[in-house]
């Protein structure tokens, strides 16, 4: 092969690595333009599962709120319960009693207290009726005495009206029975007499 031939074929060879070089450089920016974009992509999706798992949490964070208020309700609707039913549980038992102290009452009232033989009896009763009131007051029960109130429909029974001129009409003028509460709660009303006007006579006119 002569000078001339081998220096062409030299020149053919650094012709096709120099046109590889290029196809190289031209290629080089197309991978790294993929790549770029991959990662784009790959951020996009940790975004959207970011997106979604802080959904969730803030739903689960709402659903554990409600639990909780419900709970919290639920504890207090109990305990109220559990306060009636402790307030109000004497409430069937107290009226039975009732009818005993009014019975004790009755004999201290209609008793002859210039007797002397009737005084240690007399005694034993007060005693005994001072217990029991002291025992149902201990547990919430207390006397309604609405002797010169305004009559209250709500806590006492009126069982007769009388004119009377001396106070406002719907006064209470004397309690026939002794009301009681329990723990605010009426569970026998008053029985009481209450005033009215006084009638006008339309003769004088």
């Amino acid at each position: 092969m002569s000078a001339e031939e081998q220096k062409a074929q030299q020149q053919n060879v650094e012709a096709e690595q120099a046109a590889a070089t290029s196809e190289q450089e031209v290629e080089q920016p197309q991978v790294e333009v993929s790549d770029e974009q991959m990662m784009l992509d790959q951020l996009a999706a940790l975004s959207s599962q970011v997106e979604t798992l802080q959904q969730q949490v803030s739903e689960e964070k709402d659903r554990a709120l409600r639990a909780v208020a419900e709970q919290e309700n639920i504890r207090r609707r109990a305990a109220q319960d559990v306060e009636k039913a402790n307030k109000f549980a004497l409430e069937r038992f107290a009226n039975e009693l009732l009818p005993v102290i009014d019975s004790l009452e009755r004999a201290i009232e209609l008793a002859d207290k210039e007797n002397d033989e009737l005084k240690p009896m007399l005694e034993g009763i007060e005693l005994t009726l001072k217990s029991m009131q002291g025992a149902v007051g201990k547990f919430g029960v207390e006397v309604v005495d609405p002797t010169g109130q305004s009559f209250d429909p709500n806590r006492h029974q009126a069982m007769s009206m009388v004119e009377n001129a001396d106070v406002d009409p719907n006064t209470v003028l004397h309690v026939m029975q002794k009301g009681y509460e329990l723990n605010g709660r009426v569970i026998r009303p008053a029985m009481v007499m209450v005033s009215k006007a006084p009638a006008t006579d339309k003769s004088e006119s």
